[in-house]
């Protein structure tokens, strides 16, 4: 065990966590109407207590377990022969455990954006459970754990580079959030402004701070590599920002505090595949590019294939690390083969597996709220609670 590994990944691993709670919640609360921020919060502090469970009980030994090429097996359920002793690198295992937990709770969470404001909260609960340890744990597998797309597997010496989620995290979230808008449909009112934008700037100030520890935490070690990961992670970041945010003036005649924060997602999402294996040149131009390619995206899916993913949680994060895997390609970090192909089983396998779950889940609760519940809003038709109290 090193000591300075082992500190630093127990605060990559709050940092992480903090992405989720309050980051996420935040940025996503913030964009939806008032009468719905608290169902928001709910589906993103629930999704974070029931992930840590099933993460503990099957995920870790689906995504770590010594199984086979296509998973893991179930030989570490309930963390069964990991001690206070056991080792993962240089890591105790037990910490390199919640430092991929953060990860399996944060990426369902990411998912929550496509269905805001009109999904059943049972529907949630359920999905989310399923989704994460029949898709999301299998993929981490396959490419963190030593499966079939990682060195050695199906595209030879070289297997698919991914740091720290652009094909795991932000691929299949992306790919599963266009899907479930998809089945649900566009709602009712979508012309309603978000309702606080401050808690928008604010959640994702929290994000970025957080990815610190996302792409940071990724290289498993207290050294150069995790300071150039930290670097390129905030250039990306700071430059989608400012492009996302010009292409907004050049466009609109305005430049947007929601366009610039989310231009800031967009260039972490972007850099997160690739951090581990470029510079800051590179993560400048990652950056500049995600910024103009994330919005033209929300603009295809939102205004010409009229697909209400509410929070564009495809065209910011699927897109995103999409582009980003790619250009670990492009820079010579990885192998065409082994990026592109592992892209395309991904994306498939996802897209499999989230039309069945959909279909699943709907046999034992429904998808969508009805119209009166949509229309009085999730907070006090489904928690009875508000946000706000104006008598008060």
């Amino acid at each position: 065990m090193n000591g300075a590994d082992t500190a630093w990944i127990i605060v990559a691993t709050a940092l992480v966590l903090f992405m989720t709670l309050p980051g996420l919640a935040l940025f996503y609360g913030g964009l939806v109407r008032a009468r719905n921020v608290l169902s928001v919060f709910m589906h993103c502090y629930a999704i974070a207590c029931l992930m840590s469970v099933l993460w503990f009980a099957f995920g870790y030994s689906i995504a770590f377990g010594d199984g086979n090429a296509y998973w893991g097996g179930l030989g570490k359920m309930f963390l069964d022969g990991v001690t206070v002793d056991s080792l993962s690198g240089t890591l105790p295992e037990i910490l390199f455990f919640a430092f991929q937990m953060t990860f399996a709770i944060i990426t369902p969470a990411l998912i929550v954006g496509a269905y805001v404001e009109r999904v059943g909260f049972a529907f949630v609960l359920i999905f989310s459970s399923l989704w994460m340890l029949i898709c999301y744990a299998p993929v981490v597998h396959w490419i963190w754990g030593g499966g079939m797309l990682a060195d050695g597997g199906i595209f030879g010496e070289t297997g698919a580079r991914d740091f720290a989620g652009g094909i795991v995290v932000h691929e299949t979230a992306g790919l599963a959030a266009l899907i479930i808008a998809m089945f649900l449909g566009p709602r009712k009112n979508k012309t309603t402004p978000p309702h606080a934008p401050g808690y928008t700037m604010i959640g994702a100030a929290m994000l970025w701070v957080g990815w610190f520890g996302f792409n940071g935490g990724s290289q498993l070690a207290a050294d150069g590599g995790a300071a150039m990961a930290l670097t390129v992670t905030h250039i990306s970041a700071a430059t989608a920002s400012l492009t996302w945010a010009l292409w907004e003036k050049i466009k609109f005649g305005r430049a947007s505090l929601i366009g610039m924060v989310t231009g800031t997602i967009a260039g972490l999402a972007s850099i997160t595949p690739a951090s581990g294996f470029v510079g800051p040149v590179e993560a400048l131009i990652i950056g500049a590019v995600a910024g103009i390619l994330c919005q033209e995206a929300v603009n295809l899916i939102r205004n010409k294939l009229q697909i209400d993913d509410t929070l564009d949680v495809f065209a910011v994060h699927g897109v995103g690390g999409i582009f980003g895997t790619i250009m670990i390609a492009a820079f010579g970090a990885g192998s065409w083969a082994a990026q592109l192909g592992s892209l395309a089983i991904v994306g498939v396998f996802t897209i499999v597996v989230t039309v069945a779950l959909v279909y699943i889940t709907k046999l034992v609760t429904p998808l969508r709220v009805d119209d009166e519940t949509e229309h009085n809003g999730l907070d006090i038709s489904v928690h009875g609670e508000r946000a706000y109290d104006i008598t008060s």
